[in-house]
This record gives structure tokens, sequence and C-alpha cells, in this order.
């Protein structure tokens, strides 16, 4: 056997524990690559992957969450029921916005209703951009809907303070709808109770 003039090499008559130290030492070189992604890699499933359609390569954005939002509403220590919620893409900029009808928590009898639209920008908190029926009004909010850009509800009053508060005796469909820069709204046909 000739002898090298090579100086022995350590990896030649390697032990189990240099390849037990090789070995933790790639699993942490792993373990740091994981730690060092970019901001935005995730590893869930993109929308595309789920058969949805992206935009510009990001998820589409929530609807506004109601019970985040300060409503224009004063219920003193009862608090505020939110009775129904619709989201929908109001005003056709891509993002969804959430129609709320909200009232006051009451234990009995029937509290007036009022509908809010809600919004949010990236990063905001969700807030009220309009109020399409105030409570003030004193009208109940029934067969509430947003159907492709349209709001809809019936609009349950009273004829005048001698009606009792139990006993809505005015119906009127109602619809909104965004134009321009503002919701328009459609009333159908008042009826009155006999």
């Amino acid at each position: 056997m000739q002898t090298s003039a090579l100086p022995d090499l350590a990896h030649t008559d390697a032990k189990p524990v240099h390849w037990l130290a090789t070995a933790a030492a790639m699993a942490a070189v792993v373990a740091a690559a994981g730690f060092l992604q970019p901001a935005g890699a995730t590893a869930t499933a993109s929308a595309s992957e789920h058969g949805a359609g992206v935009s510009h390569g990001s998820a589409p954005a929530a609807a506004p969450d109601p019970e985040r939002v300060a409503f224009p509403l004063d219920c003193g220590t009862a608090g505020r029921t939110v009775a129904e919620e619709a989201p929908g893409d109001l005003d056709g900029d891509g993002r969804p916005e959430t129609v709320a009808v909200v009232h006051c928590a009451a234990g009995s009898g029937t509290p007036p209703s009022g509908v809010y639209v809600l919004t949010q920008t990236s990063g905001a908190a969700p807030r009220v951009v309009a109020t399409l029926v105030d409570p003030a009004q004193k009208l109940t909010v029934t067969d509430f809907a947003v159907r492709g850009g349209k709001i809809s509800a019936t609009l349950l009053g009273y004829s005048s303070l001698d009606v009792p508060r139990c006993c809505p005796d005015v119906r009127e469909s109602a619809s909104w709808q965004w134009k321009g820069n503002a919701f328009v709204k459609s009333a159908g046909a008042t009826e009155l109770s006999a």
C-alpha cells in the first residue's frame, strides 16, 4: 500500500458522531431558513387554489365586522344588538361593505331599527359611512337583503302616535343603491293596515 503525500482528511474516516453533528447542523440551517421567509410568505393555500379569483396576487378583502363598530345609536345601559348583517360590494370598488340592521337590546317590545353601511380600509377599524334608516324614524326593519349591489328591506312604522307600538300599521318596501357618490332610496308603495 502506498501512502499519500497529502495529510489525512477527517471525512475519509468518519465516525457516527461526525454524521450526527452534520445532520444537526443541516437541521439548524433548514429551521433558520423557515424563520427568515419574506414578510408575505404563508403556508396556507391561496384563493386561486380554491377556485376563487384573486386580483393582483392578493387575497380578497374581508367584509367589515359590525361587532367592531361604534354605531351612532344611543342605547344607554341596554346595549345594542346587530339583528342582521349582509356583505356586498355596493360601490363597485372591489372591496365588500357590510350592511347592518341594529337596534337597542330591549327586554320587551320592538325597539326601532337603524340600517348602516360599513366600510373598512386595510389596517383601519371598520366605520359607518352611511345611515339608511335612522332609529329616530321609529321604524322596524324586516325582509332585509343585499343582492347584486342593492339593499332591500320592508319598513314597518306607525301612522300616528295613537297606534300602539306593538302593532305597526304602515308598511313600505324600500331599496337603496349606490349612485354617483351616495345611496339613493327607491320606495315602493306604502300600505296602511286596516
